[in-house]
């Protein structure tokens, strides 16, 4: 059958074959329409479903494929071939036709696509100087969504809290990442890492057939997808860059329809999200639906691809920079991938295969200086650094001679001001002998650098030809600083445009113009040195272009970069000092950093970064000045390890170093004899293995001044616990040494504690032997908790404590020891001399009465001060009946912890016993299965506390509390808080209370009692003499409190606080206080406070008439939120037919109207003890005013008056200076 070529020739097919297929169809299974249903667009995928006739369904939907697209209409027939059974010869012929020509179309499309990646790559690696083996170059695989980094609002673990990163993370080749598909992978790496290299690797190796899962694989960069200002669907974006053949449509159609209806075969590698001038649309914010065929913003397409809501199961790796990497937003599946660089042998191998046709000689010269260098060996371990030191170096040692030995730079800027020069030399200009190269090509090199801070400012690293001068142009392609690269336009036009040599070349430029041009102020140069983090989150804006721009300002700031910049400058006398005063603006403001608290871990290495550049020590010391640098979840290099050891070096006091989750790799390691005065230093993180704890064996002696190392929560093994144990005997400065292992492997000691802690390292019987002859001589304090000893074990470590040295603590927790190994821990420490403390942990468990005396006997015997622990225990009655028996014997007992114990009622009684039994008791304190103690002094107790608190008292338990309490004569404070002991309890206690011998308080506090209640208690005022004061609030408080005999207390005092008393409460309240003792001299006062009781007028003035006719001395004191100004005066006018002899009238937040005035005014002459006057006269007339204040000095006997918020006019201010003078006894005013 000839080919269907065209669009028509498909429709015609469908036509033709529509009784046919429609014949077919009505035979197969639902399975089959269904899957061709899900072809159909969803507006009227819907309205077909809905079709309960299958035939009608069937005819409905090849209708529909009648006028659809060539792709859709093509996946169609492709799709009854693929899954119909029982297909007519004729009808199977037709299609398949159909199927081959869409495979030759897309054989042909493959094989040019291949073609195009192999010519990439092979004008990528053309100044490459290592070749690439993809199966031997590393990075560290994660499995786990990327937004999830530092968020300070979210829910963090204990792993996080402790500086764990929450993910897994292990070493894989670079080839393997693609042999999965279906995968989201994003490749990290800082600039000069490799990754565009590596990418264009894998390209060559898909077009080798490496990957065959892949049959399409698209390799796209971000500096090309950022020249596209227009919207584009995803056939419109492949098909600009990797173009089918321009003879027919059909092929470009066959071609996306591959990709359509195979997303599981396809891959796509973006490169450089770094260089994206926009950022990721939420995946969240797209349509659920996206039709491929529609032209999209490209933020939108390619967030469509990378959370598979385009094309699901394709493939996607991308490359950025690690801070972007929260901008992928997470998807399942998504994996992230860090390159590792270049490790100590990497940058051997690397610098001689770039020596390698220079000579013998120079090579091993070369390989040597920067092998023995530490600063150029740390930069090396990126790869394009790598690369810029060996062209450093050559240059250097072409400056010298055969026999010279070139002076290397100290910093990556002064590095930078070499291979500047370098790559200046090959220009091949006219030489202009004595003129220093930087000053022969000034006008180029500002020229250059204002075209790079440019760059870096609108974020482009492609810069158009017309950007670029023509003599611009031929200067930086010559010298090699510049580089043509050809560019495809939205027209899809070819052009060029230009880039620097590698973006760490144009931020250096663009530093060296912010150092030298004159028109950027010291303020604008300052905004650039904003310190970068290394945690980002997925709601930060889309990070800053630049990663190093802030390190070449602050290089050059060196003194040693100077000269340097005065030859850019100009050589004009003045040039020098502009320069110097640039460069001390530059470390000025780095000084204003290093004080600095708020820093976090990564911008406290940025800084250290900074500082290293500027070489100044001054600076390094004031950075060094903290006394801990917290770094937490970042890889550190080896340049970050050296800037760290640079600051630390010149600080003036000892650091503590403190890595938490941080990646190190082992080589850095060797810098570390390096950070002189760190005498902490502390590693936490799964990463930290037996290679790990190996590697750093060996270098731990030459830490001169390190005295206390940390590991915790880590991956070593008990081989590595004892490894490292052993190597801590050896080194001469650690004198505390801690490690915490795969669970909780704790070990430490100290040369001056002599402590040592092995917890959860799996240690059982078998390693007791050998443990003890590593640890001998100089171990005080031994912790074996978590591990495997048993009864068995803790016997054995028992023998041979003689020959452990000097244990005084020993801790053997959680060791499968039962109540038999307990009792021997317990006879040790009364037997052996040394031991000072035993930890033994019988959680949840329950001491029988048997092992109760024996336990406290053998502790009977122990003549040291001790302290005793039963927490998270089960004790009955009998138990705790033991235990009161022998508690007074206990002479050296000072506190018996029995926190969180679960004890019945009785039996917590039965501790409160100990009060009387033992009088050398001061507190009892009992929470129900909570914090409760016993503690003791070393003679009888003076006075004591009881606190007995949230158990369910009922009458009969309050009952025989009192019987046991009538016997203890120092009880100072009783506390019977959150009893639930309500009006019954309450009762019961007041009517033992009299027979108590508390001499302070007693606290009633959250016992649910009711105005009842709280009438019982105010009753004890009267049924117990002692009883001074009684304090009941009902609120939300819920507070009662029995105040006894002070001696600075001479009258008794009662206040009720929202009580909320009605009228039948009131009449007991004063049936009470009328029985209630009178006093025989006024210093006897008695105060009756009643606050927000919600009294009405008629309660308060038959509660003041009640009380009047007792000629006692009352302070009453009402608090009254709803009485109005008119009830107010009503209630003053009131009183005073009661009583004339008031001595305090305050009213406060009460509006005063004229009525309320002219009322005072009256009544202020006849009140002839009044002692104090106080009203709050807001929003009082003036002339109001002036009528009260003319009635102040009648009432002669005033010595305190307090007119809150009062407002004068001069002539009011008078008047009431006037009638203050008239008053003689007056002592304040307010």
């Amino acid at each position: 059958m000839e080919r269907v070529e065209c669009l028509g020739d498909i429709q015609t097919v469908v036509a033709q074959e529509a009784s046919a297929v429609g014949d077919l169809l009505c035979e197969q299974d639902i399975g089959v329409l269904n899957r061709i249903l899900d072809l159909v667009e969803p507006t009227r995928q819907d309205q077909l479903r809905s079709l309960a006739n299958t035939r009608d369904c069937v005819l409905a939907v090849i209708e529909y494929f009648k006028t659809s697209d060539c792709t859709t209409c093509r996946q169609f027939l492709r799709t009854v071939l693929h899954y119909c059974e029982n297909i007519p010869f004729l009808l199977e012929t037709t299609l398949v036709s159909i199927a081959e020509n869409t495979s030759d179309y897309l054989q042909s499309y493959t094989d040019a696509l291949k073609c195009t990646l192999l010519q990439k790559h092979e004008s990528v690696i053309q100044s490459v100087v290592k070749d690439i083996c993809l199966d031997d170059t590393w990075v560290y695989l994660r499995h786990r969504n990327p937004n999830k980094t530092k968020d300070r609002t979210s829910h963090v673990s204990p792993d996080q809290q402790d500086g764990e990163d929450a993910s897994s993370e292990h070493k894989v080749s670079v080839e393997s990442l693609l042999k999965t598909s279906g995968r989201l992978l994003v490749l990290l790496g800082q600039a000069g890492s490799g990754k565009t290299l590596l990418v264009h690797c894998l390209g060559r190796r898909w077009a080798d057939g490496a990957f065959p899962s892949i049959h399409l694989l698209f390799l796209l960069e971000f500096r090309q997808l950022n020249l596209m200002s227009r919207d584009l669907s995803l056939k419109e974006l492949l098909f600009l860059f990797y173009p089918p053949s321009e003879d027919f449509k059909e092929p470009a159609e066959a071609v996306f329809e591959f990709i359509f209806s195979n997303p599981e075969k396809v891959c796509f590698i973006f490169d450089g999200y770094d260089e994206f001038r926009s950022k990721f649309t939420n995946p969240e914010k797209l349509d659920s639906a996206i039709d491929l065929n529609k032209p999209m913003p490209m933020p939108d397409l390619l967030s469509g691809l990378c959370n598979h809501k385009i094309l699901p199961n394709c493939t996607v790796l991308v490359t950025c920079r690690p801070r972007d990497v929260t901008d992928m937003f997470g998807s399942p599946g998504f994996v992230t991938c860090e390159l590792m660089g270049f490790d100590r042998l990497g940058v051997k191998e690397y610098a001689e295969q770039y020596f390698h046709k220079k000579g013998d000689e120079l090579k091993q010269k070369a390989v040597n200086l920067l092998m023995d260098n530490r600063h150029l060996l740390s930069m090396c371990h990126v790869p394009g650094l790598c690369h810029i030191c060996c062209v450093c170096m050559d240059y250097l040692f072409s400056s010298v001679g055969d026999h010279g030995s070139p002076q290397l730079p100290i910093s990556l800027t002064q590095i930078y001001i070499q291979i500047l020069s370098a790559f200046l030399s090959r220009s091949s200009g006219s030489p202009m002998s004595g003129i220093p190269m930087l000053q022969r090509y000034k006008t180029k090199i500002i020229e250059m650098s204002q075209l790079a801070l440019s760059g870096l400012e609108k974020s482009t690293i492609v810069f158009m030809d017309a950007e670029v001068s023509p003599e611009l142009q031929d200067f930086g392609v010559r010298t090699g600083i510049l580089s043509r690269v050809k560019l495809t336009r939205e027209d899809g036009s070819s052009g060029y445009g230009f880039t620097f040599m590698h973006l760490t070349m144009q931020e250096f430029l663009a530093a060296i113009n912010l150092m030298t041009s004159q028109i950027i102020t010291e303020s604008q140069l300052k905004k650039k040195l904003n310190l970068k983090t290394r945690w980002t989150t997925k709601t930060d804006p889309k990070s800053v272009f630049t990663d190093s721009l802030h390190l070449y300002v602050c290089g050059l700031a060196a003194e040693a970069c100077t000269l340097s910049l005065v030859q850019l400058k100009g050589a004009d006398g003045g040039a020098t000092t502009w320069v110097q005063k640039r460069q001390a603006a530059v470390r000025n403001f780095l000084r204003s950093l290093a004080g600095s608290a708020s820093q976090t871990g990564p911008k406290i290495v940025e800084l250290c970064r900074c500082v290293h550049e500027t070489q100044d020590t001054t600076l390094a010391r004031a950075v060094g000045s903290r006394p801990q640098f917290e770094l937490r979840n970042i890889r550190l290099n080896a340049v970050d390890m050296e800037a760290l050891a640079f600051v630390t070096a010149d600080a003036d006091q000892a650091v503590c170093l403190d890595f938490g989750g941080c990646s190190i790799d082992l080589d850095c390691l060797e810098i570390l004899p390096s950070f002189k005065n760190v005498d902490h230093l502390i590693f936490r993180s799964r990463k930290y293995d037996d290679k790990f704890a190996e590697a750093l064996c060996g270098i731990l002696h030459e830490l001169q001044a390190l005295r206390r190392l940390e590991m915790g929560k880590n991956n070593i093994s008990t081989d590595g616990v004892l490894m490292l144990t052993e190597m801590m005997t050896v080194c001469p400065s650690v004198q505390e040494f801690y490690v915490e292992g795969n669970k909780e492997i704790n070990i430490s000691f100290s040369k001056s504690s002599d402590t040592s802690w092995l917890k959860q390292c799996n240690i059982t019987y078998a390693h007791v032997a050998s443990l003890s002859t590593k640890l001998k001589g100089f171990i005080t304090v031994l912790d074996l908790s978590k591990n495997s000893l048993g009864n068995k074990g803790l016997k054995k470590i028992l023998d041979l404590m003689p020959k452990l040295g000097m244990i005084q603590e020993i801790n053997v927790s959680k060791n499968g020891v039962d109540m038999d190994g307990l009792v021997l821990l317990v006879s040790a420490l009364c037997t052996q001399r040394n031991l000072r403390r035993v930890d033994a942990s019988l959680t949840h468990s329950e001491i029988q009465p048997t092992y109760m005396t024996k336990l406290f006997r053998q502790l009977v015997k122990c003549e040291n001060l001790l302290d005793i622990e039963f927490s998270h225990l089960k004790l009955s009655n009998e138990s705790l009946e033991k235990l009161m028996s022998i508690l007074p014997e206990m002479s050296s007992l000072q506190l018996l912890n029995l926190s969180h114990v679960d004890m019945s009622t009785n039996g917590a009684l039965s501790l409160v016993r100990s009060l009387v039994d033992c009088q050398r008791v001061t507190a009892v304190e009992l929470r129900h299965q909570a914090e409760a103690f016993i503690k003791f002094v070393p003679v009888k107790a003076e006075a004591a506390i009881c606190r007995l608190m949230e158990y369910k008292l009922n009458r009969t338990n309050v009952e025989k509390l009192s019987r046991i309490l009538e016997d203890c004569p120092h009880l100072a404070e009783l506390d019977l808080s959150h009893n639930l002991l309500r009006d019954e309890g309450v009762k019961c206690f007041v009517d033992c209370l009299p027979k108590l011998k508390i001499s302070s308080s007693v606290s009633l506090n959250g016992n649910r009692m009711t105005q009842l209640g709280a009438l019982h208690l105010v009753n004890s005022m009267n049924t117990c003499e002692k009883v001074v004061a009684v304090e009941v609030s009902l609120g939300v408080e819920d507070q009662s409190l029995i105040l006894f005999v002070q001696e600075h207390v001479n009258g008794k005092t009662l206040r009720l606080k929202e009580c909320s008393f009605e009228v039948n409460h009131l009449e007991k309240l004063v049936e009470i206080l009328k029985r209630c003792p009178r006093l025989l001299t006024l210093e006897w006062v008695f105060y009756d406070k009643l606050r927000n009781n919600g009294l009405s007028l008629e309660q308060i003035e038959y509660f003041l008439k009640q009380l009047s006719c007792y000629r006692q001395h009352r302070d009453i004191r009402i608090e009254e939120l709803c009485l109005t100004g008119s009830a107010v005066v009503s209630l003053v006018s009131n009183c005073l037919h009661l009583e004339s002899q008031i001595e305090e009238i305050r009213f406060s937040q009460l509006k005063m109207d004229r009525k309320g005035v002219e009322f005072f005014s009256v009544v202020i002459p006849s009140l002839v003890s009044l002692k104090n006057f106080s009203l709050d006269m807001k929003g009082t007339a003036e002339d109001d005013v002036a009528v009260l204040v003319e009635a102040l000095p009648k009432a002669q006997t005033i010595e305190n008056v307090s007119l809150s918020r009062l407002v004068l006019n001069d002539n009011g201010a008078a008047v009431f200076g006037m009638a203050l003078q008239n008053l003689p006894h007056l002592k304040s005013l307010k």
